[in-house]
C-alpha cells in the first residue's frame, strides 16, 4: 500500500479551469479508481476467459472495479503496446500471455514496444495446458490414428490458430516436424473464431490453450487427442500427454500472468501481487481455472520475470527451427 499527496485540484474560474493547491493532508490510496485489465486478444479466447475468472474476485480484494478491456490485433502487440505506454500507476494492467510476451520478440523484427524493457512482471496467474483436438466427426480417436489419417490425406489436413505467430501455430508447425506431416496453417483473429470453425468442420485440428477447447470437448462437439504439457491436466485426467500418445519429446506449454508498465511503483506492484495471490488461493477460483484447463500459480514478481526470460529463449529456438516469421 502506498500513499500519494494530491498536488492539485481542478476548479472552474471565469468559464475556464485553473489548478489550485490541494487541501493540506489530502491523500490518495491505491487503488482509488477503476482498474483496466487489458486482454490483448479477442473475446472468447483462453486469455479472455482467465481474465474474466479473476476480475470479480480482484474487485473484492482491491475494493475497486476491475474492467476487462479487449484490445486484440497484431498477435497481441496492440494490447501490449497499450499497457506499455500507459501511465505507470497500476490502473492499466496487462493480462499477458506467453505468445504476446515471450514469442513475439522473435517473430517481429520491429515492435512498437519491447516487453522485456517496457513491462514489469506482477505474478503468473496460471500455467495453461494446450490441448490437441479435432472435430468429433473425424474418424480418429488417438494421436497415432490422426497421424496415420493425415499422412493418408495430405491435401485435406489443416490446423487452425488464433493468429499468425501464436503458440498454437508454432505447436502445429512443431507437430509437422515431429510427426512428418504437411498440415496447412489457417490463422484466425482469436481463439473463438478458430474453435468455431473447428466445431463446424472447416479445419481439421487445433492445438490451443485448454480453456478455449475443453468445454467443447465436454459437450461432445470436439474430441481431445492429447494435452501437450509434460503432465496430464488436473481438469482432464483421462486425456494423455502427447508424449504418452506417441509423440516423443513433444511439449508445448503456455501461461497467463499480470504485467504493468515499467516504472510502476513497487508498492503498487506488491499490492496487485498480494491481491492476486489471495484470489488464486480461493477454492472457487482454483476450481474454475482447473475446470478450464489452467493450473493456478500465483508467484512473486521475480519468479514470474525469470520464467518469462527462460520461455523467451525457448520460444526463440522454436521460431528459428520452424522458420516462422511475421516480417
Amino acid at each position: 500500500m502506498f500513499k500519494r499527496t494530491l498536488t492539485a485540484a481542478a476548479a472552474t474560474v471565469l468559464g475556464g479551469f485553473a489548478l489550485l493547491p490541494a487541501p493540506a493532508g489530502a491523500q490518495d490510496r491505491y487503488p482509488s479508481k477503476i482498474i483496466r485489465l487489458v486482454v490483448p486478444f479477442a473475446p472468447g479466447g483462453s486469455t479472455d476467459i482467465v481474465a474474466r475468472v479473476i476480475a470479480e474476485p480482484l474487485r473484492e480484494e482491491l475494493g475497486q472495479s476491475v474492467i476487462v478491456e479487449n484490445r486484440p490485433g497484431a498477435g497481441g502487440n496492440i494490447g501490449g503496446d497499450t499497457v506499455a505506454k500507459a501511465a505507470p500507476d497500476g490502473y492499466t494492467v496487462l493480462m499477458a500471455a506467453a505468445g504476446q510476451t515471450a514469442i513475439n520478440p522473435s517473430l517481429y523484427k520491429k515492435m512498437s514496444y519491447d516487453p522485456a524493457r517496457d513491462l514489469a512482471a506482477v505474478t503468473m496467474i496460471a500455467r495453461d495446458h494446450n490441448m490437441m483436438a479435432v472435430n468429433a466427426s473425424l474418424p480418429v480417436k488417438t494421436v497415432k490414428e490422426f497421424v496415420a489419417y493425415a499422412k493418408a490425406n495430405p491435401d485435406k489436413i489443416t490446423f487452425g490458430s488464433p493468429g499468425n505467430g501464436s503458440p498454437a501455430q508454432l505447436g502445429g508447425e512443431l507437430l509437422n516436424q515431429t510427426a512428418g506431416l504437411w498440415m496447412r496453417h489457417v490463422p484466425y483473429k482469436g481463439s473463438g473464431p478458430a474453435v468455431a470453425d473447428l466445431i463446424a468442420g472447416h479445419i481439421t485440428l487445433m492445438i490451443d490453450n485448454m480453456p478455449a477447447i475443453w468445454p467443447h470437448v465436454q459437450s461432445g462437439r470436439l474430441r481431445a487427442l492429447a494435452v501437450t504439457s509434460e503432465k496430464r491436466a488436473s481438469g482432464a485426467p483421462d486425456v494423455p500427454t502427447a508424449e504418452e500418445a506417441g509423440l516423443k519429446g513433444y511439449v508445448v506449454t503456455a501461461w497467463k500472468g499480470l504485467m504493468v508498465p515499467t516504472n510502476t511503483p513497487r508498492p503498487v506492484i506488491d499490492r496487485l501481487n498480494q491481491a492476486t495471490v489471495k484470489v488464486l488461493a480461493r477454492p472457487e477460483v482454483r476450481k474454475r481455472l482447473i475446470e478450464q484447463g489452467a493450473e493456478p500459480v500465483g508467484n512473486t514478481p521475480e519468479q514470474f520475470a525469470e520464467q518469462i526470460r527462460t520461455d523467451t529463449a525457448w520460444w526463440a529456438a522454436l521460431v528459428k527451427s520452424t522458420g516462422t516469421t511475421m516480417d
